[in-house]
């Protein structure tokens, strides 16, 4: 999917900012890396081989997805992580036999709400539902969400 952007001291605290010596920011980075694959993980997202790299602000993300709407989830999830500001995605997606299409994603301004976000997107803020079940297991609850937090929006028939 490419690199996309994200802001780096706006997410969950998954790790600490900071360095002192090149060691301590390789050995940072090593769990930086570790504790974010184990976010992903316990999440339940199925990806074979996933593979998490972090170098200073920019996460790396490969390994198969099973399908483009995991593929999404875990980006986010790695992006919405403070610390990080970058996720280069080098993921794949096993072949299904229905095509998903790719979803947009939107950065949380501040004062927006899911029904907000709906109504831009989809035209009926009373579609909020969709945006809230796209970012399952991510968000917990429709009014939790934070500014620079990005959502996946996806397509709707």
């Amino acid at each position: 999917m490419g690199l996309f952007s994200f802001i780096k001291n706006a997410g969950a605290k998954v790790f600490g900012i900071g360095k002192t010596t090149e060691e301590e920011a390789a050995e940072k980075a090593l769990l930086a890396a570790a504790n974010l694959k184990k976010a992903v993980e316990t999440l339940g997202f199925e990806v074979v081989d996933l593979n998490v790299e972090v170098d200073d602000d920019v996460a790396t993300i490969s390994g198969e997805a099973i399908n483009q709407a995991t593929r999404e989830k875990v980006v986010l999830v790695v992006g919405n992580t403070e610390g990080i500001a970058s996720v280069d995605d080098r993921m794949t997606v096993a072949v299904a036999e229905v095509v998903e299409p790719a979803a947009q994603f939107h950065t949380v301004a501040s004062g927006d709400t899911l029904g907000k976000i709906a109504k831009t997107y989809y035209g009926n803020a009373m579609k909020y539902p969709v945006i809230f079940e796209a970012n399952k297991p991510m968000l917990e609850h429709p009014d939790k969400i934070y500014p620079g937090q990005v959502l996946r929006i996806p397509a709707i028939d």
